[in-house]
């Protein structure tokens, strides 16, 4: 027996890789159950969908479709977008049609929605993942044609009405089965870093994060003197430029993009600077990190990522810098406090907790696999 499945999302790593798990995960299952599984992807035929998908080894064939958003500020691409959105609607029905897979399986992103509407009409079981704290524009959209919505956080539920009742569960968010084999002295070696200082680790999210940037160049002096600092950059939209960055001794190493390696190199670090996109913060929780975030805040985002970061201080993971705190006196402050040996083991003993109490990835796929498998 055989069967396709069929995953989408994209625009945006935290679309993509808790994908990846779920698929590496579904496919260790019909594995042991001697069953074959063809994995296939959906998604945007621009930007970084293509490659890191077909980077991870998870996948079997991608297809690329046109893709557009609505975004919540006035905008001429918007109109552009509704003809993006009607064409990757024509191109998902037909990929669908040739493809006739069991499920579609969503992870969100303005990508997924095209697949799942047209799933919808093909009445092709579709099942949509919510990483955030409260659900976007396409897990709303999605949930309509939607037989399961799986939620991160209990909290979500209260979002969906009465009509959602036995579809709506809570499983986690999933993170990649690598991760928690991952492994910090490999992290180290990778890096070529000794034992000193403790390692901060700052990441922008897979694109990068130009305020983050302007902060850890504005502090390095700061920085490199309590720390050893390993910085995810981005690529060029992010505003960073190697040539500003001062001689410092080696104590300071930036790398644009990090991918094989990024379990490791989380691993190795004592301490977490970063946005607070749900990919990146349960990554950290599976390894026990304690973690300053600097939530994506005002026009333009709708305040989830700040939703994000209140749940992981609340719960004890580490401190958040919202809106006009995200600046150089704030920064300093919080990891002076991170430098207190007992307040960082508590926060990372508290996201280890959180992020070890389940695997989120396992319990998806075991849904999906018995719903697509099971006789």
């Amino acid at each position: 027996m055989s069967s396709t499945v069929v995953f989408t999302g994209g625009g945006t790593g935290g679309h993509i890789f808790p994908g990846l798990a779920v698929a590496d995960e579904l496919r260790q299952l019909y594995s042991e159950a001697g069953l074959q599984c063809r994995i296939v992807w959906i998604g945007s035929s621009k930007g970084m969908d293509g490659s890191i998908i077909e980077k991870s080894g998870s996948v079997d064939t991608f297809y690329g479709i046109p893709t557009g958003k609505l975004r919540r500020y006035f905008s001429l691409e918007n109109l552009v977008d509704v003809f993006r959105i009607i064409g990757g609607c024509i191109a998902s029905f037909f990929l669908l049609l040739k493809l006739r897979p069991a499920m579609v399986f969503s992870k969100g992103g303005f990508v997924s929605v095209p697949p799942c509407f047209a799933a919808g009409l093909l009445r092709i079981p579709v099942y949509t993942h919510e990483c955030d704290f409260s659900p976007g524009l396409a897990t709303r959209l999605n949930s309509r044609v939607a037989r399961k919505v799986l939620l991160s956080y209990p909290q979500t539920a209260s979002y969906f009405g009465k009509k959602f009742e036995g579809r709506v569960e809570v499983t986690g968010n999933p993170v990649r089965p690598v991760f928690y084999q991952a492994d910090g002295q490999r992290g180290r070696e990778f890096l070529g870093l000794e034992q000193g200082k403790p390692l901060l680790l700052v990441l922008g999210g897979s694109s990068g994060a130009r305020q983050i940037n302007q902060l850890v160049l504005e502090n390095l002096e700061y920085l490199t003197a309590h720390f050893q600092v390993v910085h995810q950059t981005g690529g060029e939209k992010a505003g960073f430029d190697p040539a500003a960055v001062p001689e410092n001794g080696g104590v300071y190493k930036h790398y644009s993009f990090i991918y094989s390696e990024m379990p490791d190199v989380i691993a190795a670090a004592d301490l977490v600077l970063s946005r607070a996109g749900a990919n990146s913060l349960w990554e950290c929780a599976v390894l026990g990190k304690a973690m300053v975030l600097v939530p994506l805040w005002g026009a333009g985002t709708r305040g989830d990522q700040v939703e994000n970061a209140r749940f992981f201080v609340e719960s004890g993971a580490g401190l958040s810098l919202e809106g006009d705190e995200a600046d150089s006196q704030h920064l300093k402050a919080a990891l002076d406090r991170m430098c207190d040996d007992g307040f960082r083991a508590g926060c990372s003993q508290k996201a280890f907790q959180m992020g070890n109490s389940q695997r989120p990835a396992q319990r998806i796929a075991r849904l999906v696999f018995d719903e697509v498998a099971s006789p």
